[in-house]
């Protein structure tokens, strides 16, 4: 494992199919990976090297006693797993210091899927505290740095998952996304970041009234779809459900998407302006949608009205930290505290009355796809990386700074976890400082097998693959 350290997920899994590589060989690569490189980018938030490697021998002996075709699709293959999902015999701090430092007791769902599916778990990756902010950075963890330059976010709260991916550290990572937590990073980092429909990978509860979800960021548009159809399994104890799909979404890989009417605009309902590398990116997915034959559209989308969707999205993100275990809540960031008195402020009336007021704002806004469109393609954010610490901007004054200050990379992605479409980050532009530039591709309910579609044939057109930060 000397020539290829950067393979993507399938790609590995089919090596340790053929015997040409075993599990262990893969850990100790990524583990040597993880000892060269964390230190100058804070991506794992705990290491369990000896487990690792246990579960990695255990693994290289049943490529010995079982056929090919009988291991599950990604065995063998590191993973991290993200520090707010419970890993059995792990902490998991959920990047705060006001949280129990013991080890989870057993895996959650989403955990314990990947587990079957064969990836072997690597460590845990950085979030910021209770992932409320778009920019992986905690009292309790400290900064995680974008590999593509250390001066600038890798974005969040999946940063730790983007950083390590994107530096080769792991193939593929564990990730999770209630405002653009999966499709943010994928952005910062260079990778392909999808997140699913709402309920269609559950876990032991709904978060943030549904808006948030579970997936990976990874390298390639196959390896997205192949993690989609291990997560998200029919679960028949969760409260909702999306439904089913009619075939496995790694066969919508290369599928022809036919002719789509695809509406191309860099207007957000914030009113955000773009910067001129974002723009650029957009113009040239516009130009590259027209060559493989697409129709596209540049006018015609209608927002929600701003101000009550904002109104609404922020009453529901005070409750993101709900059900998380809390022994000392004035260890927590002020950003945080401010969140929690502020859910608490609010009374149970007025949160369901935000959440059936962007229920209400959904409906007329995914109505449109399909009737006057197919896809909408957006920027992933507004601007490029931003530094690090900026976030903290303000927050002497305002608590609430932090979150405010997401605004320009969050202003296209939030809108999707409220309707719970489903969308994902193409890494199709680099500005002329050399950091990543994401495009955003939406489609309408349940329609990943769409996405995928057009994603896998994007990519096909302009491929990224050989596009990697120099560690």
């Amino acid at each position: 494992m000397t020539d290829a350290p950067y393979p993507s997920a399938l790609d590995a899994a089919a090596a340790v199919r053929r015997k040409e590589v075993s599990p262990s060989e893969l850990m100790d690569h990524y583990l040597a990976q993880v000892d060269r490189v964390n230190p100058s980018l804070n991506a794992f938030a705990f290491r369990d090297d000896d487990t690792a490697r246990a579960h990695a021998a255990a693994a290289t002996e049943a490529v010995a006693s079982t056929p090919a075709e009988d291991l599950p699709p990604f065995h063998g293959v590191p993973m991290p797993i993200k520090d707010l999902d419970d890993v059995e015999g792990w902490p998991t701090t959920f990047g705060s210091r006001g949280t129990p430092t013991g080890p989870a007791a057993a895996d959650v769902p989403e955990v314990a899927r990947l587990r079957a599916a064969g990836f072997v778990f690597m460590g845990k990756s950085t979030t910021p505290e209770f992932g409320t902010v778009s920019m992986t950075e905690s009292e309790r963890l400290g900064i995680t740095r974008n590999p593509w330059n250390t001066d600038h976010t890798p974005g969040g709260s999946s940063g730790g998952a983007g950083a390590a991916v994107a530096s080769g550290m792991a193939p593929i990572a564990h990730a999770s996304d209630g405002g653009g937590s999966i499709r943010i990073p994928a952005s910062c980092n260079g990778l392909v970041g999808l997140k699913a429909s709402r309920n269609r990978i559950t876990g032991l509860v709904e978060s943030v009234f549904g808006a948030s979800t579970n997936g990976v960021v990874c390298w390639t548009v196959a390896d997205a779809a192949a993690a989609l159809d291990v997560m998200g399994v029919y679960d028949t104890g969760s409260w909702n459900l999306a439904p089913p799909h009619s075939r496995p979404y790694a066969d919508e890989v290369g599928a022809d998407p036919g002719k789509l009417r695809i509406l191309v605009t860099s207007e957000n309902a914030l009113g955000v302006p773009v910067d001129p590398a974002v723009q650029d990116a957009m113009d040239a997915t516009a130009s590259l949608l027209e060559s493989l034959g697409h129709e596209v559209l540049t006018d015609g989308l209608v927002y929600p009205d701003a101000g009550k969707f904002l109104e609404g999205f922020l009453s529901a993100w005070t409750t993101l930290s709900a059900g998380i275990p809390v022994v000392d809540e004035s260890l927590l960031e002020p950003h945080n505290q401010a969140n929690r008195a502020q859910a608490r402020a609010l009374g149970a009336m007025t949160m369901v009355e935000s959440v059936q007021s962007l229920q209400l704002l959904s409906r007329y806004f995914v109505e449109q796809f399909g009737r006057d469109f197919d896809v909408l393609v957006t920027p992933t954010m507004a601007v490029e990386p931003p530094k690090v610490g900026t976030i903290w901007e303000g927050m002497d004054a305002d608590p609430g700074a932090p979150l405010f200050n997401c605004t320009p990379m969050a202003a296209y992605t939030a809108m999707f976890n409220v309707t719970g479409q489903p969308a994902i980050s193409l890494p199709l532009h680099q500005s002329g400082s050399g950091l990543p530039v994401g495009v955003q591709f939406a489609a309408g309910a349940w329609q990943e097998d769409l996405l995928v579609r057009l994603a896998s044939q994007v990519e096909a057109a302009a491929p990224w693959v050989d596009r990697r930060p120099s560690i």
